[in-house]
């Protein structure tokens, strides 16, 4: 076995995003990995954790002070605010604490990976121009995700390290207790919808329904990171990152009841926020009728997010030629990416 000569430091290491990235690492003989996160989790093999508070500057200079051998940090962390302009200070100051404490002890710093999204492209705030591309331009501010890489761009000008920025799609995969989790929360709304003996119904806005969307599969996000972080062409560079396909949930959506083997119903506008809001007591009964895992109801919904997906009635996909022209080929089937995100869920016990 290779000795590893490369020390990841994964910030947001249990995510949807981070979580993969830590075992798309470990699965390499050459990385040795450190996740960090506010919870901690177990260490093992070349892979350790450490529980921090990132908007403690205090306490991320205490936590980071000893991580001398680091030389790639992946910054996938984030937290939540209820406004765009509430977003800005928190995950702004999370990055700018990781790297003020990690900059000065590190002295083999290589890199810095800053994980993003669609929201550079202002996706989130209603249409815009797609396909979206890594050279559009800026929009009026608050973004957090432009003032992270303006912080990135001014910092490493002076610095012996590189930084890339990653742009999924919505990210598939497999976290608990994750405010961003599109596939669970469709897996646990087909799984009391058929509890309810319902039919399955697209529960987002009309013209969402027949709007072309991608997606991101989190094994493939943390393979195309990891190629980003350390091929040299990829320095001081952005890339969109996506499975390859384009799909409408017109068509998803009945493949999905096919899964669960149920009937599709016309689409009816719903704010799963709110109706499934009160589906914590049948979610106990579903748990112990079908022997599922006992995970808290809170660390399977992300009704939320979901909400905010089912919305898009306008397109929401980006240019991935950028990646193919710099050498990353990688794709998967979106169809297929929910077939197996479903498969695991069963595995795990997560839903009947």
């Amino acid at each position: 076995m290779t000795t590893p000569n490369k020390v990841a430091l994964v910030v947001g290491a249990q995510g949807v995003i981070g979580r993969n990235l830590v075992e798309h690492l470990a699965s390499l003989d050459d990385w040795e990995v450190i996740g960090l996160s506010r919870r901690g989790g177990p260490s093992s093999g070349r892979v350790s954790h450490l529980a921090v508070d990132l908007l403690d500057a205090a306490d991320a200079r205490q936590k980071l002070a000893a991580l001398t051998r680091v030389t790639h940090v992946f910054y996938a962390a984030y937290q939540d605010r209820p406004t765009w302009a509430e977003l800005v200070p928190p995950n702004l100051a999370m990055l700018v604490h990781v790297v003020d404490a990690i900059e000065p002890v590190a002295e083999d710093l290589q890199h810095i990976s800053l994980m993003q999204g669609y929201k550079v492209y202002g996706g989130h705030l209603g249409p815009f121009k797609t396909p979206a591309r890594e050279t559009d331009a800026a929009f009026m501010p608050p973004e957090f995700m432009h003032d992270q890489q303006r912080f990135l761009e001014q910092r490493q000008q002076h610095a012996r390290w590189s930084w890339s920025a990653i742009r999924p799609a919505v990210v598939g995969g497999f976290a608990l207790g994750n405010p961003m989790n599109l596939a669970l929360a469709i897996a646990v709304y087909a799984s009391i919808s058929k509890e309810l003996g319902l039919p399955l119904r697209f529960p987002g806005k009309p013209g969402a329904y027949h709007h072309l969307l991608e997606m991101t599969d989190a094994g493939l996000l943390a393979r195309a990171t990891v190629w980003a972080t350390t091929e040299s062409a990829c320095a001081n560079q952005a890339f969109n990152i996506t499975n390859g396909d384009l799909f409408r949930w017109s068509e998803m959506w009945p493949a999905i009841a096919r899964y669960f083997d149920m009937e599709v119903a016309p689409p009816l506008p719903l704010s799963l926020d709110s109706v499934m809001a009160d589906k914590e007591p049948l979610w106990r009964t579903m748990i112990e009728t079908h022997h599922l895992a006992d995970h808290p109801y809170t660390d399977i919904s992300s009704w939320r997010f979901a909400d905010f997906v089912f919305s898009w009635d306008y397109d929401m996909f980006g240019d991935g030629s950028k990646a193919r022209r710099f050498g990353f080929h990688e794709h998967i089937e979106t169809q297929a990416m929910f077939t197996r995100l479903f498969d695991d869920f069963r595995r795990r016990n997560i839903i009947p």
